[in-house]
């Protein structure tokens, strides 16, 4: 099983290696050296998810390597018997007898952010009242679209509200999609699932690459009218998830097509944190 974060896929629960060095100050130049040039290998292999090397600020002669892998398995049966690792232990071998611990560890529900991460896109857009200024702006154009308004012609007069809701719980708003309209089965199929509430499905729609184009276009025209923050950072991630969203979209609808319609509701975040000039 995998789970969809930010841009890319992970397992359900990766395994943390964390291996504990003590390096000589004179030799620590080496060291760093050394896994950077490692690190190519890591890099390459499949069994990586990431990686990142600290030194403590207070006994600088104590390093941490941390190594996530897709488990603990991969890693000793998978990266350690494949084509990476001796590339990988020929540039770190002479430092094996400076490993003071090698585990793994399985992560734990206790998890979270502090107060120092930047705000969510959701927070940043303006929260709901601005979603749904979005909403509205956009499904008005699309109403006299000639290339839109065919596929939106059963919409729900609520459809606006709830694809803010939905957008609100994408760009890191509260849950309230997945509480009250059914969560990503309900965007996907809907009724189909015999949830009993309406709304724009995409099975069988056969949206086509031109309305996919166009939707795209009109929604970040209606971003200029609804007045979403116009920063470069903002807009790149809002546009990435519109680019990604919609080709989804074209996928689950396609005739015979089966999505995975039991997946979360998916969260997006920033590609790089919101710049400010200083104070």
């Amino acid at each position: 099983m995998v789970a969809r974060s930010g841009h890319r896929w992970l397992p359900d629960r990766v395994i943390v290696e964390y291996l504990r060095y003590t390096i000589p100050p004179a030799a620590a130049a080496d060291f760093e050296a050394a896994y950077a040039r490692a690190a190519t290998a890591l890099a390459g292999a499949p069994e990586c998810v990431d990686y990142d090397l600290s030194r403590c600020v207070e006994d600088p002669s104590k390093y941490v390597l941390r190594i996530r892998w897709t488990s603990a398995q991969a890693h000793l049966g998978g990266f350690r018997q494949g084509p990476y690792f001796p590339p990988f232990f020929a540039e770190i071998r002479g430092y094996v007898g400076d490993i003071e611990e090698m585990r793994h560890y399985e992560p734990t529900p206790v998890a979270g952010q502090g107060g120092a991460r930047p705000p969510t896109l959701y927070d940043w857009a303006g929260g709901h009242s601005a979603l749904l200024r979005l909403t509205e702006v956009f499904y008005r154009q699309v109403a006299q679209d000639p290339v839109l308004a065919p596929v939106f012609r059963e919409m729900d007069p609520r459809h606006a509200q709830h694809v803010a809701t939905w957008l609100g719980e994408v760009l890191g708003g509260p849950a309230d999609y997945s509480a009250g309209h059914g969560g990503h089965p309900h965007m996907i199929a809907g009724d189909l699932l015999g949830q009993g509430r309406p709304c724009f499905r995409h099975l069988g729609r056969g949206i086509t690459e031109a309305q996919r184009r166009r939707w795209v276009t009109l929604l970040q025209d209606a971003a200029d009218e609804a007045g979403l923050p116009a920063d470069p950072e903002f807009r790149a991630a809002f546009a990435g998830y519109l680019e990604w969203g919609s080709r989804l979209a074209v996928l689950f609808s396609a005739p015979g097509a089966t999505p995975n319609a039991h997946e979360p509701v998916p969260h997006w975040d920033w590609i790089k944190p919101p710049w400010q000039p200083s104070a």
